[in-house]
């Protein structure tokens, strides 16, 4: 595969607090490369929309960036100026915010907005940036885009404004688009839509995408490989044929079990026991272990990311040595 557009090393990411230090993300490392879309999945509160902002350097003033390199396109994001952050983002990189319903703002027309996004980057007449900004809704099927543009956000559906931000994020033809849960609180048939723009927005721009969501169906319906975030780290990376096939960390195998199924008859869907740990005080050891029917005393050691199928990692000491995960008695 040809060089990654965005590579993460080590992403380290504390917000400091008055009952201590939140280690929100805790040694991030992944790639994404051109026209693949990537999604980072996990449950809420583990670190997925805060390394996001980590890449864009948008963490908020009680956050602070403790280490790691983040490397789009040959250039380490975080060893450079505010002011060439400023004409990285929206140009170079592009994030589609997961609220489409307060991501707009409520005083200005939607014309107004995508033409400010354009004019930021580009040194372009008005008139070519509004016809721009009407192509650009044109092609996210918005109906009768000349008239709507001049509308304000009040008058579109959540389906609608999504578009809209989509729109946005691609009309300086970015080499990374970063979707943090594009498809929230839509309903299943427009989700469906928006995932579709994506998924045609990055083949055929050959755009990289990070595709962050807590829904392993949209995992399953768009993205080439799959990330599992828990407690602010990876636990487990594949291809995504390969992961919903091949389950190795016991957190992962637990997200999936928990999904509702059509082939299989019962009445109630699994879950884990426990609770995610306490960020401040995270558990000596495997973060999982805590939870996992499948712990042993080697899990108080510190697993590493480790391959154990080609292609396909895992953080986990137990799948490591033994390739898989035996089913536990009851």
């Amino acid at each position: 595969m040809s060089d990654a557009v965005l590579r993460v090393d080590d992403l380290r990411t504390y917000f400091l607090t008055e009952y201590g230090t939140v280690r929100a993300v805790d040694g991030v490392s992944f790639t994404v490369h051109p026209g693949e879309i990537l999604g980072l999945v996990g449950e809420s509160g583990c670190g997925k929309s805060v390394t996001a902002r980590s890449i864009l350097r948008l963490v908020p003033p009680s956050g602070r960036i403790v280490s790691g390199r983040v490397v789009l396109q040959g250039r380490n994001l975080l060893e450079l100026s505010e002011a060439e952050m400023r004409r990285i983002r929206g140009a170079s990189v592009s994030l589609v915010f997961q609220n489409p319903m307060t991501s707009l703002n409520p005083a200005l027309t939607i014309g107004w907005q995508l033409e400010e996004a354009l004019l930021a980057h580009q040194r372009l007449p008005g008139s070519m940036a509004h016809a721009r900004a009407i192509e650009a809704l044109r092609e996210m099927g918005i109906p009768e885009p000349a008239r709507r543009i001049d509308d304000y956000p009040h008058r579109f559906s959540g389906g609608m404004r999504q578009r809209v931000l989509i729109a946005m994020g691609l009309l300086n033809e970015p080499s990374l688009l970063i979707a943090d849960e594009p498809t929230t609180a839509l309903d299943v048939t427009i989700q469906a839509q928006i995932l579709e723009l994506l998924r045609a927005a990055s083949r055929e721009r050959r755009m990289a995408v990070l595709l962050i969501t807590h829904d392993l169906g949209v995992v399953a319906s768009i993205c080439h490989r799959v990330a599992v975030m828990y407690a602010g780290q990876i636990v487990e990376e594949a291809s995504v044929g390969e992961l919903f096939a091949n389950p190795l960390h016991p957190y992962t195998r637990g997200l999936l079990r928990s999904l509702p199924s059509v082939s299989q008859d019962r009445e109630r869907l699994a879950s884990m026991p426990g609770a995610p740990p306490d960020m401040i005080d995270v558990p000596i050891g495997c973060r999982f272990r805590q939870r996992c029917v499948f712990a042993e005393p080697v899990c108080e050691t510190p697993p590493e990311l480790a391959e154990v199928p080609p292609g396909h990692t895992v953080r986990c000491w137990v799948s490591q040595r033994d390739g898989r995960l035996e089913e536990v008695a009851g």
